[in-house]
């Protein structure tokens, strides 16, 4: 699996409420989540991410409340992945299960800025910063849950393999 795009850039301790704002959790259609994925952090991020565009953001991503709306709405939103230095485990778990694309790279992270071109490979952990012409390494993602992601999270998984017998 290969993704590659534009670099959206942010600091540490990220929280779920920056990411999908509590007052928006009255649903959980991905559309509508999308709107307004990371509203209180950068206004602008919903109207101008592009679809294949990647996160990057700087240690315990995702960190606070347990929920599963904050994977949904950046996936929803059109991004390929988030790289992060570190994530909140439960943001790490719930992002595999929704079949979002996660990859822990701290020389990536330190190595990027907004609007630099990424491109990512996640079956190799290749990430490679097309603007700068630098390639770094991300923690092995283990293939079961590269297997949860290709499915497209862990629902989805499961009914493939129900109805493979």
């Amino acid at each position: 699996m290969k993704f590659k795009g534009r670099v959206w850039k942010y600091g540490a301790d990220i929280d779920t409420d920056r990411i999908i704002p509590a007052r928006y959790l009255n649903t959980s259609d991905p559309k509508e989540l999308a709107k307004h994925c990371m509203e209180d952090e950068d206004a602008a991020f919903a109207s101008k991410v592009s679809p294949g565009d990647i996160i990057v953001a700087e240690k315990n991503f995702g960190c606070g409340s347990s929920r599963e709306h904050a994977p949904i709405a950046i996936k929803a939103a059109g991004v390929s992945c988030v790289i992060a230095k570190t994530f909140a485990r439960i943001f790490y778990r719930n992002s595999f299960n929704m079949g979002l694309p996660i990859l822990e790279s701290a020389e990536a992270v330190d190595n990027a800025a907004s609007g630099d071109i990424l491109e990512v490979d996640m079956d190799s952990g290749e990430i490679r910063n097309l603007t700068k012409g630098a390639s770094f390494q991300a923690k092995p993602v283990p293939p079961f849950m590269q297997e949860l992601i290709a499915a497209g999270g862990l629902m989805e998984s499961i009914k493939k393999r129900y109805a493979a017998g």
